[in-house]
């Protein structure tokens, strides 16, 4: 089975030695030219996409809009993707041991957050590359923490399992 990458894991491109790519600084955050009217009532985040050369030439990057797709919340809904704020990576020679970043500002509502695909195909040199997935979310640690305290109440299985065991190995109980 293919797993995504964890938000903030490189993966490289074996057609292009050297050359590897990450989503990373997944986090709430305002766009710097302001809200866009079509995200009434969303919730805007940010995430950055860049590219580093670890080989021994150059590769010309291009990271533009739809080379970039964002979907959240369980169902994999779309996200509102805002391209006006969107800082992209147009034509640009990434050098050895240089990198180059591209910031993705998009908006969906609060409660999707929690899970967030973003799935980057880029082109080098005028070539497509495959696509590359990632996952995370904004405010999963608050969302686990809920979910553990809730899990391990009282009257949860988890609790119920553990009073079992317990009493199953105190002496005496037979």
């Amino acid at each position: 089975m293919y797993e995504p990458n964890v938000v903030g894991d490189w993966q490289e491109y074996d057609e292009h030695a050297g050359l590897r790519i990450r989503v990373h600084r997944l986090e709430a955050a305002e766009p710097p030219r302001g809200r866009d009217d079509a995200a009434a009532g969303l919730t805007y985040f940010r995430v950055r996409v860049t590219v580093e050369n670890r080989g021994t030439r150059h590769y010309g990057i291009h990271l533009e809009d739809g080379q970039i797709d964002v979907r959240v919340g369980p169902d994999g809904e779309g996200a509102f993707v805002d391209w006006r704020s969107t800082q992209f990576i147009e034509g640009f020679d990434v050098y050895p041991l240089r990198r180059v970043t591209a910031v993705l500002y998009a908006a969906a509502p609060e409660a999707a957050l929690t899970h967030i695909d973003i799935q980057v195909q880029l082109r080098v040199d005028e070539e497509w590359t495959d696509r590359r997935l990632w996952a995370g979310g904004i405010g999963v640690a608050e969302a686990t923490a809920a979910a553990t305290a809730s899990s391990t109440g009282p009257g949860s299985l988890a609790h119920q399992l553990s009073a079992f065991l317990k009493d199953q190995t105190e002496p005496g109980t037979a």
